[in-house]
């Protein structure tokens, strides 16, 4: 299904309710899987999204996956790379782990060359480093090893997370230019509330032979989720509280506070409702947001939509691990700007630079989502200065952020089916992308 989306008629102040952090739950899950006694992780402490969807049921089949079964995580990336190194320590699993085609386009190969090293038993069922995979799971004697950090954390997060459970222990030292830094922290302070014994060294993480001890449920707001809200705060001039989101949090993504402080946007405690930060619009934007994204790659297409509507120029590093999402996720933004109207230059794998060109637009935009999830978030608050814009696919919100349109909805926005023609709009037929940058005032101009 297709939306077309209409702005609220007055200025947002909103209280949204974040999902729970699917980052935390996913490995919270494995770490619990591989704690002795520990029970299942309860229900309200569980994220419920796709990528955790497909962790929950592969786990409630363990008693059966002992003959060939074959599980299948959908387009959950996270999901394939932390149950993959999941299943190869536990003893007597015997399964085919597989997916959609795209997932069976995700590389695979880094973390599986490092778990055979290990002496993990796992076969390729189709192209030699993608999915499907065969895993016979055996437990591994540990051991020191070397992982690229240049392609994902959560190669680097799966391994950890399995380390407790070999006999010797697990030394990674990383090497290249390692992406996500931040993630891989958070799994190191998931798996020391389980009991077991983690050190990092800047680029080398010790693991030592020290099983988990005791099952720590744990679960907050994410991070990720509100970079949304954050987005749309900027964008509309308006207000957004947000209950439950801890601003001493190890996600990563917490750094888009910070980040949309140069965006225009303020993050204080807030007054009125307990254990809430309140988002409000501030005049204070810089006329250029540089940003290397290393650590918090998924920030960008919030950060790069959000800038180009405020005509605020913007250089965006550190994104090489983009062409790898649920699509190519570089591309996948740059075409769809260019239907608002602005022209983004690409530079190599892990660049975007807008530097203020742009091009007329004479039709209301479709925005494509390319089955990520990420891209219909980030452009939906658009709509704020582009009314009536249609967003396509938007089923693909169900892999992090379910309630993300009802959510919009409560905000004041008005989603309707894009298939319904609407009345012809004042000003069909002209320039589009004649949007007065920097003034949130102009909203609805089109």
């Amino acid at each position: 299904m297709n939306y077309r989306i209409l702005p609220p008629d007055e200025m947002i102040d909103a209280t949204i309710e974040l999902p729970l952090s699917k980052s935390v739950t996913n490995r919270q899950l494995i770490i619990n899987a591989l704690t002795p006694g520990a029970g299942r992780l309860p229900d309200e402490m569980t994220a419920r999204c796709d990528d955790t969807d497909a962790v929950v049921a592969a786990l409630s089949r363990l008693p059966e996956l002992k003959s060939g079964e074959r599980v299948d995580v959908g387009a959950a990336g996270t999901a394939f790379r932390f149950l993959t190194a999941f299943f190869a320590v536990r003893e007597g699993v015997d399964v085919t782990i597989d997916g959609t085609e795209r997932l069976r386009h995700r590389p695979i190969k880094p973390l599986v060359d490092a778990l055979r090293q290990l002496g993990a038993e796992i076969e390729y069922g189709a192209e030699e480093g993608f999915a499907p995979l065969r895993i016979k799971g055996r437990r591994l004697k540990g051991g020191a090893l070397q992982i690229d950090g240049s392609v994902s954390s959560q190669f680097i997060s799966a391994l950890m997370m399995i380390g407790p459970t070999m006999e010797s222990g697990l030394r990674l030292e990383l090497t290249g230019e390692v992406v996500s830094r931040s993630y891989i922290t958070l799994t190191a302070k998931l798996m020391e509330r389980a009991g077991a014994a983690v050190e990092i060294d800047r680029d080398e993480i010790t693991i030592g032979g020290k099983p988990y001890s005791e099952a720590m449920p744990y679960a907050e707001r994410d991070w990720s989720a509100a970079s949304y809200w954050y987005e749309l705060t900027a964008i509309s001039a308006g207000f957004v509280t947000l209950p439950g989101l801890d601003p001493e949090s190890g996600q990563g993504d917490r750094a888009v506070s910070d980040f949309f402080t140069r965006l225009g946007v303020t993050t204080e405690e807030a007054e009125d409702v307990e254990n809430a930060l309140q988002l409000a619009a501030s005049p204070d934007q810089h006329s250029r947001f540089e940003q290397d994204l290393s650590d918090n790659p998924d920030l960008a297409p919030a950060l790069a939509v959000t800038a180009a509507m405020l005509g605020i120029h913007f250089h965006l590093r550190g994104l090489s691990t983009l062409r790898h999402k649920e699509t190519d996720r570089l591309e996948a933004l740059r075409k769809e700007l260019d239907k608002l109207g602005f022209i983004i230059e690409l530079r190599g794998d892990s660049e975007m630079v807008w530097n203020g060109e742009r091009h007329p637009v004479f039709a209301m935009p479709e925005i494509d989502t390319y089955e990520d999830h990420r891209m219909a978030m980030a452009f939906a608050p658009a709509a704020v200065l582009v009314p009536g814009m249609v967003i396509n696919d938007i089923e693909v919100v169900t892999k992090s952020y379910p309630e993300y349109w009802d959510d919009l909805r409560s905000a004041g926005f008005v989603l309707t089916d894009a298939s319904v023609e609407l009345p012809e709009a004042e000003g069909a037929g002209e320039d589009f992308s004649g949007l007065n940058q920097n003034d949130s005032s102009q909203a609805n101009v089109i």
